[in-house]
């Protein structure tokens, strides 16, 4: 892990305990903060009006399907949906309408630890995590479904619970970009504590870089009661360092420095990162997850109407 020597493990806190600096924090935003929120709203607003509202909606199905209202028969018709009693009622053919009964709740579970305030192109990958956030969440609220967050490092910082307000994914926003980086990365321990939070079925999205070994344990749990899809935040960095002399590396999630030889450091630090992520990689497809590459350096958009696109096929199968 590029800067990172080891993810440390501390004592978690409560829910009520998380929101608590949050709340402290809500009044006096600093300027250069609002600006950073309003370009996201902007942004991800006019992505959702280029039609990514539209491919949420045919990837993520509602409950079922409500009965609506009666009309008569017209050619073309299914004639499976025809209401015979109405139909012998009025000595003409009626069909049955119906309409999809959504009542979805989207979650998703941001990573805000150390490692992700790095990134070594134009975006950090907390900023980057911000804006796929906003996008999904933002999506979800004009298909009118609710949308609710987590923020998590060794510990459940903050849990908003669903709702449909834009204010709510603002804020959400405002959070991913504001919260200092402390503590290490525990997403076992972070995912347990959302889901045992959670406990209405959801369309749950995690964000992390998944740098270290997976969360095994809390994937498994997640997979088993939501429709998980995990969303991993790549930095080219992550992957390979370059392998120079001697390096000054600091610790992202501890702050501390270590003097290193380059090369052999470089080499160390692929081979684990290969390791770990082919663990990743291994855990997502024996849990039959979906998981979605985004990148701090290349355009998000096109990857993300692919999944779409690919999952919207798997489900007509």
């Amino acid at each position: 892990m590029f800067g990172l020597f080891s993810r440390r493990r501390n004592d978690p806190k409560t829910a009520a305990e998380a929101t608590v600096p949050a709340r402290r924090r809500s009044a006096g935003l600093p300027a250069d903060l609002m600006r950073k929120v309003r370009r996201i709203e902007i942004a991800t607003n006019r992505l959702v009006d280029q039609g990514v509202a539209g491919d949420y909606h045919s990837v993520f199905k509602g409950l079922g399907m409500e009965f609506a209202e009666v009309r008569p028969y017209q050619p073309g018709d299914d004639v499976r949906t025809i209401d015979w009693n109405v139909t012998a009622r009025m000595g003409t053919p009626f069909i049955k309408k119906y309409v999809e009964e959504r009542d979805l709740t989207v979650f998703l579970v941001v990573d805000v630890s150390g490692s992700l305030s790095f990134g070594s192109r134009a975006i950090l990958k907390r900023e980057l995590s911000a804006e796929i956030a906003a996008l999904l969440a933002f999506a979800a609220l004009r298909n009118q479904d609710r949308v609710g967050a987590a923020l998590v490092s060794d510990r459940l910082e903050l849990f908003l619970e669903p709702r449909r307000r834009r204010t709510h994914v603002l804020r959400l926003v405002r959070e991913i970009l504001d919260r200092p980086a402390h503590g290490g990365t525990d997403l076992d321990r972070g995912l347990d504590a959302v889901l045992s939070t959670l406990k209405r079925r959801s369309v749950l999205f995690f964000i992390s870089d998944f740098l270290g070994p997976p969360p095994v344990r809390a994937l498994k749990a997640a997979a088993a009661r939501h429709d998980l899809i995990v969303v991993e935040i790549v930095d080219p960095r992550d992957q390979e360092i370059p392998a120079v002399g001697p390096v000054v590396l600091r610790d992202a999630e501890t702050g501390k420095t270590a003097l290193v030889n380059g090369r052999r450091f470089a080499r160390r630090h692929a081979e684990q990162r290969r390791r770990e992520r082919a663990d990743f990689l291994k855990l997502t497809r024996k849990l039959g997850v979906d998981r979605l590459e985004l990148r701090t350096d290349r355009p998000y958009i096109n990857t993300l109407l692919a999944f779409f696109e690919q999952r919207k096929k798997r489900l007509r199968r």
